[in-house]
């Protein structure tokens, strides 16, 4: 169930990071600022407006904190990890 919520979540977008985030997060707001930074897009849900999606992505990833990133470039959604997983592997792609 909660790695169709998220395979859904990505089929719905157009765009080409899916992110899951928290109200209060610094590194949400720096996760934001380094795609747009870049020139990237991301469609975004807020765990704080979404009651019991938080458990769905924890349980499809492992990863517990915000904010919990996805490249959707490819043909397969590929998850990343946080904000500093993402960092890296923007550098990689430079």
């Amino acid at each position: 169930m909660s790695e169709a919520m998220i395979l859904d979540h990505a089929a719905e977008c157009t765009t080409d990071f899916l992110i899951y985030t928290g109200d209060f997060c610094s590194y949400c707001r720096a996760l934001k600022n380094l795609l747009d930074g870049r020139g990237l897009t991301y469609t975004e849900y807020n765990f704080d407006r979404y009651e019991g999606m938080r458990m769905g992505v924890v349980k499809a990833t492992g990863h517990r904190t915000v904010p919990v990133v996805f490249d959707l470039r490819g043909e397969q959604p590929m998850f990343i990890g946080g904000f500093d997983e993402t960092n890296r592997f923007l550098k990689k792609r430079s």
